[in-house]
This record gives C-alpha cells, structure tokens and sequence, in this order.
C-alpha cells in the first residue's frame, strides 16, 4: 500500500498466513483486520477496496491489518469456501489484536466472512466499529448482525452491483432491521469511486 506497509508471515490453521501491516504515525487506537474477496476469483490483500478501507482506518489512527486467506499469495492451505477462512481470519485477529480495541471490516467473499467472526466472537471481545462492503448475500449465508451492533455498523452496498445484487443484500438486512447505505449507479468494485467509499468509511470509523 505504501513504503511503510510491513509485510510479515504467521502461523495460521492451515500453516502459514501472509499478512501486509498499515500502521498510523504515533500510538495506533487499536487493530483492524481487513479481509479480501473470492480467493477463486482474484480475491487478495492487494486489492483495491481493501487497500482503501485499510487507509480509511490508518486515517483514523488504527493499525490495519490484511492478509491473504489460504492458498492466496504466501499464504497456505487451499480454498474451503468459508469455513477455513474463517479460521484464518479468527487466527490473525489473535496474532495482531489478542486484546485491546478491535475493528473488523470486509470486501464482498471478506463481508460474508467477516460476519461469521463477529458472530464467533461475540461475547469474548467488543467490536469497536464494523465495516461490510459489498457484502456477498446472493452466494453465501451471511451470518446476521447483533442488534447491540447495529450502531457500529456500516453496510455499503452499489446499486447496480452485477456480482451481488442489492436485492440479495436488502433481504438479508431486512429481517434484521439493520440499514444499507447504497451508492446510486455504483457496481460491486466502485470503480471510479474509491474516495467517496473512504470517506465513508472514515465517517464511520471516526464518528
């Protein structure tokens, strides 16, 4: 992301995970761990709108956090589509952010698994603030929002996303009552628009 990033490996479930490190000039609030699309479908650390909520967060004073999931990148293992990731994602939340404020965000595939680590950790750690983009309802089963999260939430979603119809993402929040932003005209990788998609993101984190 920049000449500051810090790339590091640890150890995950399925051997080893590559991780690329942001941290924010003086003591960082906290960790956010970021996580990336579809690993089949070009899915990594390095991809565009991951790379933008992680700036969101270093803006923020956070030391963001991405990785590659399994079998992406240095990372080990092959695809278990979902389950292994989620092992992973919960891995690295240990190895970076053990204790103390804790940020989860992710990105389309990332949104789906992400949502399962807040479910996994619900009751053991507090999320600070919640970030899901592009969120993957229409292929997977994205696990439902607390309620005592829903104002730390922010769900982000393009109108015309080709990839994961709004439609999809409205009935997986209906039932919840947990409100989507959408972006008029935007698709599922907001092409064009990544600053206005920071900056809502730093509205978020910052508010």
């Amino acid at each position: 992301m920049n000449s500051q990033t810090q790339a590091m490996l640890v150890p995950g479930p399925a051997g080893t995970l590559e991780l690329a490190v942001d941290s924010p000039a003086g003591e960082a609030k906290g960790v956010a761990v970021v996580a990336h699309p579809h690993p089949l479908f070009g899915g990594s650390l390095g991809n565009k709108v991951v790379q933008t909520l992680a700036r969101a967060f270093v803006q923020q004073g956070w030391r963001a956090v991405r990785f590659n999931f399994r079998g992406v990148g240095q990372s080990t293992g092959e695809h278990d589509a979902g389950r292994g990731e989620l092992a992973d994602l919960l891995a690295v939340v240990q190895s970076q952010a053990a204790q103390g404020p804790l940020c989860l965000a992710g990105f389309s595939f990332g949104a789906f698994v992400t949502s399962h680590a807040v479910q996994a950790l619900s009751g053991t750690r507090d999320i600070h603030r919640l970030l899901l983009v592009g969120t993957a309802a229409s292929r997977f089963d994205v696990a439902p929002v607390a309620p005592e999260l829903h104002e730390r939430t922010l769900v982000i979603h393009g109108e015309a996303d080709d990839t994961v119809p709004l439609a999809d993402v409205l009935n997986w929040a209906r039932p919840q009552h947990l409100p989507v932003m959408v972006l008029p005209g935007m698709g599922h990788f907001f092409h064009g628009q990544l600053p206005l998609l920071k900056a809502l993101a730093v509205r978020h984190i910052g508010h």
